[in-house]
């Protein structure tokens, strides 16, 4: 699984012009999952998006994580973040998982994430072509990926 985490003061996702998840201070997480992607994969990421330090405390430095700014989650499915770019102009998507592998572990990651933050997350709809609005805060923009743990 891999993760491009942005830390936001505001962020939406529109489906068909029509609003479905909204958040204000939080992360909106773009979530893209491989067919290699496990329960274990979800466990970790969700506790490592909880637990990322990347808030300023009263010095202004980067040391508080979601929960001690009372932030929100805004979660996205994005395949996209496994696109191959290395042969042709054409991006390859062959490691994203396919759909019905994909939505069960989106669904366990929705659960892990408002148990791990301790209230619900916002989401958007797998499958749909979707509208991200956001400001990003910082900028401040993380990528995870499960398979580099180490």
């Amino acid at each position: 699984m891999k993760v491009v985490i942005q830390r936001v003061s505001q962020a939406s996702v529109l489906v068909d012009s029509n609003p479905i998840g909204n958040i204000e201070l939080g992360y909106l997480v773009l979530l893209g999952i491989e067919a290699e992607d496990s329960m274990d994969d979800v466990v970790w990421l969700s506790k490592k998006i909880c637990n990322l330090r990347i808030f300023d405390d009263q010095e202004g430095n980067m040391n508080n994580n979601i929960a001690e700014v009372d932030g929100n989650i805004l979660l996205v499915s994005q395949f996209t973040l496994h696109a191959k770019t290395k042969k042709g102009n054409r991006p390859s998507f062959i490691r994203a998982a396919r759909p019905e592998f994909a939505i069960p572990l989106y669904e366990k990651m929705i659960i892990q994430l408002n148990e791990d933050l301790g209230k619900e997350i916002e989401t958007g709809k797998f499958g749909a072509m979707m509208d991200l609005r956001l400001v990003n805060s910082g900028p401040v923009t993380i990528i995870i990926d499960s398979k580099n743990k180490d």
